[in-house]
């Protein structure tokens, strides 16, 4: 396991990503509504925010986009998805070499797998080699461990995110990213059952500034490391706002309600 504080992927042992692998994932519908928000410079731009551990995104907008900031953020490529076209059972395609990842300048690798899935088998083998790859190049893994298939009827349930948690630990991710199981003490076992594996949270749709930073704040609380967000600060008028709450709340500590008046205090 490869000591990630050190790497640019922390900040003081934390960790917030700014995830914008949507386009791919979700298709144009996650943009509907907020005019700009399917322009990458914008998010690249919010990534520049010092809360902000490193931004996530495909081969194709790190081509595109990241030669532009790479002084300002760090890339974290993910290797692998799927657009929302497919109708199968879960599956992800991979999409990027460790070894291209490294030459075109990422810190950091993340890669989804779907336990429970049909498709289990052959995605944990491709982690493998990813896993392995990366190891030789000295960048840590993200997984979005997202358990998830025709046999599953609660991708949420505490005992699936603890489940989940624990296989990205098994299958040596240095982090575990990890949907929100719904309350602090189920985080807390999911935290547990990861071992040295950092967890933090799936940021999900957009919900008020309130929530979304409440759930937050459990996860720290847990023990949690922070958070991979997308929709919930690129679908916002003022990316910043959230960030500057979201700093506060990650790696001050802070309590919602003090994380919201310094937010505002900053406008």
């Amino acid at each position: 396991m490869i000591p990630i504080d050190d790497t640019p992927l922390c900040r003081d042992g934390k960790v917030l990503i700014l995830a914008y692998d949507h386009g791919l994932e979700h298709g144009p519908v996650d943009f509907e509504g907020l005019d700009g928000s399917e322009d990458p410079a914008r998010t690249f731009e919010a990534a520049t925010h010092p809360a902000v551990t490193s931004i996530a995104v495909q081969k194709g907008l790190a081509e595109a986009y990241y030669p532009s900031y790479e002084d300002d953020v760090n890339l974290l490529l993910k290797l692998n998805g799927t657009s929302n076209l497919w109708m199968g059972e879960p599956d992800t395609a991979v999409n990027c070499t460790v070894d291209y990842a490294a030459e075109i300048g990422a810190s950091s690798v993340g890669f989804t797998v779907y336990g429970g899935s049909n498709h289990e088998i052959e995605m944990v083998e491709e982690f493998r080699d990813a896993q392995e790859a990366a190891r030789a190049n000295d960048l840590p893994v993200v997984m979005w461990s997202y358990p998830r298939g025709q046999g599953l009827k609660n991708d949420t349930a505490p005992s699936t995110i603890s489940y989940a948690a624990r296989l990205a630990l098994e299958l040596g991710a240095d982090v575990a990213k990890v949907k929100y199981p719904g309350s602090k003490a189920a985080m807390e076992h999911a935290v547990r059952s990861a071992g040295k594996t950092k967890v933090v949270m799936s940021g999900g749709s957009k919900t008020s500034d309130r929530d979304f930073l409440s759930s937050v704040k459990d996860v720290i609380d847990a023990g949690g490391k922070g958070l991979a967000v997308g929709r919930n600060v690129w679908q916002r008028e003022d990316p910043t706002h959230i960030l500057d709450a979201l700093e506060q709340v990650i790696f001050e500590e802070s309590s919602v309600a003090d994380a919201l008046e310094y937010a505002d205090a900053q406008q």
